[in-house]
């Protein structure tokens, strides 16, 4: 059963749909209700390696779904310490739980600044309906 939309408003978002969790020196980040409901059911996540860096609105990885293909953007740089291992075996949790077990990966900051140009949850429901 798919999430009902929401934005909490503990997270930071990015304009290409994604969200990040800042805990200390480190972030988990994942897609918002928003791309998960236009990508529709999610089939595939292929995510970064352990360690692999990410960079700010740079590629981390791809989520398939029943419709597309799409390009996951990061919104803060860093170096990948987990991936949600859950999400590769099913998917579909993202859809179910975008914010809470539809994490896709926790990565520790290389630049924690980075994080004053995301937006909160306000400015991204303000960002959505500009769409």
């Amino acid at each position: 059963m798919a999430a009902q939309e929401s934005y909490p408003d503990e997270l930071l978002y990015h304009r290409e749909h994604d969200w990040a969790r800042i805990e200390g020196d480190e972030a988990v980040l994942g897609i918002t209700w928003f791309a998960q409901d236009a990508l529709g059911e999610l089939v595939h996540f292929e995510p970064p390696g352990d360690g692999d860096p990410v960079a700010k609105d740079g590629i981390y990885g791809e989520a398939e779904s029943v419709k597309a293909v799409s390009d996951l953007i990061s919104p803060l740089s860093g170096d990948v310490l987990e991936v949600n291992q859950q999400v590769v075996d099913a998917p579909e949790t993202v859809n179910e739980d975008p914010y809470g077990e539809g994490w896709l990966v926790r990565i520790r900051l290389a630049d924690p600044a980075e994080s004053g140009e995301l937006l909160d949850a306000a400015a991204y429901r303000a960002f959505l309906a500009e769409q």
